[in-house]
Parts: C-alpha cells; structure tokens; sequence
C-alpha cells in the first residue's frame, strides 16, 4: 500500500491528511493557531506559528496512522492562498508577521492603481481585478513599512512566498525557493499566459523579481525534507493553492465542472480547460492545477497552462462565527442548524454579511454588514436562518456569473455543483442551495478534498496513480441535494436578495 501525507495550511488552522493509494483517509491531525488582528481591516499570523502547527501536525498524523517515514511516498502541500510572507535569506527570518489575504491595508495602493487606469493592464495578465486581497499590495506595503526592507530587496537578501513557499523553504532546510503555478497565480504579478512573473506589473509596485520564486507546475517533484524532521527524507511532489486543490480534489479536471468550498470564505471554481477565459460578469480568471506532460523532471518546464474560472465570497462560514462570538447567538457553531430549522423560513430577513467588503461579483471594498428586513415577529432564529441562507445566495450569484460568463463564450454549462468543505456537512444549506441553484449539488464521500487534491498531486508526480482518468475512477457522491423550490420562488428569493445587496453597497 502506498501512502501520501497531505499538508492543509488553512486561514485558521493547519492539518495534516494520511491518505492510501485509494484515496481515503487513514489518519488526521489539526491545531488552530492565533488570528493577529493589529488594527480594523487588518489581519496578521505569525510564521513560525503557521510552520511549527503544521509539523507538529504531519508528525501526529503519521504517529497516529502507525506509519514511519520510509511508509509515505511522498508530501503534498495546499495552503490559504494570497497570505504574504518575506524573510531574510540568510537567517530564515521573517521581516514582519504574514499578512493574511483578508487583509485590506493595501486598499489605498489598489486605489492608486485604478485611478492610473491600470486595472485593465494587470487583469489582462494575471486574470485578476486589481484588489488587496492578492499579494503584490502586501508585498509593496511590506518593503514600504519595514525599516530598510526596499533596499535589502533591492541587494537579493529577502524571499517572498505565499504560504506553500514558506513550508517548502522550512520542509527543505532552506534549499529550495518555489511555488507552484495556482499560488503564483493569485500574487497579481504572474502573467498566467505567458507562464511568467510579468515585468511590467512588478515595475508598477517596484517589487524586485529577484524576491519571487521560481514557479513549477502543482504535480512535480519539488525537493526533500529535512532527514530529521519525520526519520528520513521525503519527497514533497505536490502544491496547489487550497481553492484548486480542491477543484482537483473533485475530480473536475475537464471543462464545465464545477465545485464550490464553504469555508471561512466560500471560493467556487468552474474548469475552461486550456482556455483563457476572461470574464465579463465580476469574476477571475485563474490558473488550474498544473500536470507536466510528459511528467517533467525536477527544475522542468511547466508545460501546458490550464484555467478555471473563480468566484469568491469573503465571509461564508465565518457569518456562523459572527452568530457564537458577535451576536451570542449560538454557544457552539454546531448549534446554528437546528436553530435555523426551528422556523420555517428567515421571515423576510434577508443578512449580507460584508463584514469586510464583497468580493465576486460585486467586488465592493466599501461594502458593510446589513441585516434587512426586521419586524416586531424576528427572533434571533430567524437572523441565524437568513445567516446561514446568505452562504447559499452569495454562492448562488456566483454561479449565475459562471453561466453567463459560460453562455457568451460558447463554453459548456455547469449541471451539477459538487461541494465540499465544512459547511457543506450542512444538510438544511445543502438543500437551499440545490433550490437557489436549479441544479444537483452533490456531496463527496469525502469532503476533505482540498487535502485530497494535494495528495493526488503528490501521487501523480511519482507514480502511486497513472493519470486523471484514474483519479476519476476514485471520486464517488455520498449525497445528491436535488432542487424542490420552483424556479419562479427562487427566482423571487434572488430578486430580494439582489436588493438587499443594494442596500449594503456603497455604489
């Protein structure tokens, strides 16, 4: 039996997957680690935090798997994607906290940006609209904000790394300094067809490209561990950034499939295949985990670019979080479901969680919270039923930009949603969105795909699986949410949502 161990570096805490060479999960492990908030709209980790849970992890996994070293084939890593560090070459010392992708200090920047009319330049390029979520901005601000950074860039002293890079340097005794093409992809600097970090947006931030790592495809052979670390050597063959990982994961390796990750945020990613499709409806485009064909050997070539299209939601699974600690709704987020069923319907509330902005489709950085809709008869179930159903109308808006994003370019339509993440364990949400949508939404036997996919790509590179067809073979449903609402109830619960959107906008 080949085994693969799949590092889950998360927005709040880091895990750690044993899989078998069928794909199922033979051992985990999970720590939280500190949420940094220096000021509103701010949100920092400590590196070494990130680093030290997630090898405390690898190694309970393995110790609880009954596994040693020589027993894993190989490492595969998926990370909170756009989150920012930089360290000094030398010393392996961070320069600043990471500064996490719900971060927004880098607004002002992003604004300049527009205001010089260069939106369209770096969207041309990188697929991406220009916005502090992505990494250039925290970059810029971190050699901006840190005494003598600028210059120390300037002489080659700092690295940059989003969170796979800064595993990978930890992993490998500092050996090796790259990234994948999924997590390059979301740095608002990598040209995603041309294959290359883009001169011309680096020059625009005065980033140095001697920071930057080399980019490898999401499937090849990286480098080793430390010996010491787990007893021996490993290779660490696979990374993807968490959100195609997962779309990996699910086996949506072809165009028209489609899958949707409730997590803290909610990130829905549809396949185009070898197609670079831009959008016109709010969304990104995005690189797609990356396969070398032929399988390129260690430092290869990245071979052809694949794309997906992207919609992200900022605040999903968080807005439950805000129901436990803001509001004290709730004393545990498992409670939330049964106190949204102990009515039968939000009572016209309607909750748009902005806490932070909106992102696809609307993209409206000034965008706050609103709860709409309230009456004498609104209880606090009521506000957790619309709290819960704002994950499924965010989502849904998402797919609607898919579709006609799909529709204008010939592209094929999405008949089915696959979810995964851990709100989809969420049967009452599951069945709204199947009703908002249309369409099947369809569960996993096993949901921690994002891990999965990491592991499949780590197995591709050194042959545990031959190939995507085999992978598919793997993928099975646990259930299928098929639509009962009529499609013009629907269409008139979109109808409200879309005004309450209106109402939290700024624009």
């Amino acid at each position: 039996m080949a085994y693969l161990l799949a590092l889950d570096q998360g927005t709040s805490s880091s895990r750690s997957i044993v899989f078998d060479e069928h794909g199922h999960i033979v051992a985990m492990a999970q720590r939280e680690f500190r949420q940094i908030y220096p000021q509103p709209g701010w949100v920092e980790h400590d590196p070494f935090e990130i680093w030290q849970s997630q090898l405390e992890t690898a190694r309970e996994a393995l110790a609880k798997a009954g596994l040693a070293a020589r027993d894993i084939r190989a490492i595969g890593i998926t990370n909170q994607r756009e989150t920012t560090l930089v360290w000094n070459r030398r010393t392996g010392q961070p320069i600043h906290h990471a500064i996490v992708w719900q971060d927004r200090r880098g607004e002002p920047t992003c604004a300049r940006l527009r205001q010089q009319g260069l939106g369209e330049v770096f969207q041309r390029s990188t697929g991406l609209k220009v916005d502090a979520y992505f990494s250039a901005t925290k970059i810029a601000w971190i050699l901006d904000h840190v005494a003598g950074a600028r210059e120390a860039a300037g002489r080659g002293e700092l690295a940059f790394g989003t969170v796979d890079s800064w595993l990978l340097w930890q992993l490998t005794g500092g050996r090796v300094h790259a990234t994948d093409v999924t997590n390059a992809s979301r740095t608002m600097l990598f040209d995603i067809r041309q294959q290359r970090w883009d001169p011309e947006l680096l020059g625009h931030l005065d980033v140095p490209e001697s920071l930057l790592p080399q980019v490898l495809p999401s499937s090849h052979v990286y480098g080793e561990t430390e010996p010491a670390l787990f007893g021996a050597a490993l290779p660490i063959a696979g990374i993807a950034g968490d959100q195609q990982s997962a779309l990996f994961g699910q086996a949506c390796f072809k165009a028209g499939l489609a899958k949707n990750t409730y997590g803290t945020g909610c990130f829905m990613l549809m396949h185009t295949g070898g197609q670079f499709q831009p959008s016109h409806n709010g969304l990104l485009t995005t690189s797609a985990a990356q396969v070398a064909s032929p399988p390129a050997p260690q430092g290869g070539g990245l071979g052809g670019p694949q794309y997906a299209l992207e919609g992200s939601v900022f605040i999903g699974g968080a807005v439950v979080q805000w129901l436990r600690d803001g509001l004290r709704a709730i004393q545990g987020s498992g409670e939330v479901q049964s106190l949204a069923e102990s009515v039968p319907d939000a009572g016209g509330v309607m909750f748009v969680p902005a806490f932070t902005g909106l992102g696809a489709p609307y993209w409206d950085a000034q965008a706050r919270g609103a709860i709409v809709g309230l009456t004498r008869g609104s209880t606090v179930a009521h506000i957790a039923r619309a709290a819960l159903e704002s994950i499924a109308f965010q989502s849904a808006a998402l797919l609607q930009a898919m579709a006609r994003d799909a529709q204008a370019s010939g592209g094929a339509a999405v008949t089915e949603l696959r979810v995964d993440g851990g709100a989809c364990v969420n049967n009452l949400l599951m069945q709204f969105q199947a009703d908002l949508l249309g369409i099947p939404v369809v569960r996993p036997q096993v949901i921690e795909t994002t891990a999965l996919g990491a592991a499949y790509l780590a197995g591709l590179a050194t042959g545990v699986w031959r190939d995507t067809d085999e992978l598919a073979g793997h993928w099975r449903a646990e259930r299928t949410f098929v639509p009962t609402l009529p499609r013009e109830q629907a269409e008139e619960r979109l109808a409200l949502w879309d005004r309450a959107v209106r109402q939290a906008t700024t624009t």
